[in-house]
């Protein structure tokens, strides 16, 4: 029996790009637009009538904003939804709101009549399209985190966290992130995503985190306190210099089609932290970070992965745990007191 075919439905103001979008899907054997709407008030008749699979979704609209929009939608009849976004700051910040509110994942506007990297563009909206229709439906905002008010730093050595994540990374990130105390071990965080957007992404966590949330920059000092960011398409790998940690920013070839790579942040913490790391790989299609995870634990740092029910998209995780790249498979709630907990005690000595 044929697989069946992902139904497309596309929102965007722009006739051009409409079209554009369009071809795009009907080229790829395993997906269909089965139409194409202007404006928020077709798209809402055209969702109730055809019942798409995947919705891709402008922000800027006449009639009604595209975030608007999402929030009706995802109260009213939760969809799965791509935005599509311009590369520019307002862009970003409006993206990352939409994720807040339930979209799963986003993509970059094409520039028109830029033929240039048309190929590319094509390749990464079908696979975004895929990953979009395999994610879990969310509802919007968790919200209702418990804050970890209590954590010491052990004596002998500092801690680092490293974070990896892909599609349905930014609120999961976040979700840990916002739960942490002021004083919370180093982290460093790689999440696949564009320049621009990772700027805004840094900055609109330091805002809601009682911990200091920045893009990282090439040889600055890796402190308690703070949590590091990988830029959009450079590496993030930890370097020791002395008794300290820095990062180290790298434009080197992507590994596993990322740049910045999980697995390029996992390696260096395996190689310069070792047991005095924690590792927490969250949720992402792919196995980017598994093998890298391994090393981590193989090292004598302790390893978390975020566990099936929890996550947006049970790829990378999935991948960890099956090669015995995870210590311990927790849910998202349970993930920022055990890796606090695992910091606190050395992380090769913790044990649930």
């Amino acid at each position: 029996m044929a697989r069946q075919q992902i139904r497309v439905l596309i929102v965007d103001d722009s006739a051009l790009i409409r079209a554009l979008l369009k071809e795009i899907v009907n080229d790829a054997p395993d997906m269909v637009a089965v139409g194409a709407a202007a404006d928020p008030y077709a798209a809402r008749d055209m969702i109730k009538r055809l019942a798409p699979d995947v919705v891709t979704l402008d922000v800027e609209m006449p009639r009604m904003n595209g975030l608007e929009f999402l929030e009706k939608l995802m109260r009213l009849r939760p969809t799965r939804v791509l935005m599509v976004s311009t590369m520019t700051q307002k862009g970003s910040e409006t993206t990352l709101r939409a994720l807040q509110l339930g979209a799963i994942d986003f993509v970059a506007k094409p520039q028109l009549g830029i033929e240039a990297g048309m190929r590319e563009l094509a390749e990464r909206l079908q696979q975004k399209i895929r990953e979009t229709f395999h994610a879990k439906l969310r509802h919007g905002d968790a919200g209702g985190e418990a804050r970890h008010e209590n954590y010491a730093p052990p004596e002998s050595s500092e801690r680092i966290v490293a974070i990896g994540a892909s599609t349905g990374g930014t609120e999961a990130i976040a979700a840990i992130l916002r739960t942490l105390p002021a004083n919370a071990p180093a982290t460093v965080v790689t999440q696949h995503m564009p320049p621009i957007f990772t700027a805004s992404f840094a900055q609109r966590l330091d805002r809601e985190c009682r911990i200091r949330v920045s893009e990282a920059i090439d040889g600055e000092r890796i402190l308690p306190g703070h949590a590091y960011v990988a830029p959009g398409g450079r590496h993030l790998r930890v370097r020791r210099a002395g008794s300290n940690y820095l990062v180290k920013l790298g434009e080197d070839a992507a590994i596993n089609r990322h740049r910045p790579s999980v697995d390029a942040l996992f390696d260096s913490v395996a190689e310069e932290v070792g047991r005095s790391a924690v590792g927490v790989i969250l949720t992402g299609m792919g196995s980017d970070g598994a093998a890298g995870l391994l090393r981590m634990r193989r090292s004598g740092a302790f390893t978390i992965a975020q566990d099936e029910e929890s996550a947006l998209i049970f790829g990378m995780p999935k991948v960890a745990i099956e090669i015995g790249a995870a210590a311990e498979v927790a849910g998202l709630q349970e993930i920022a007191g055990r890796m606090l907990r695992a910091a606190e005690a050395g992380a090769s000595r913790y044990r649930t």
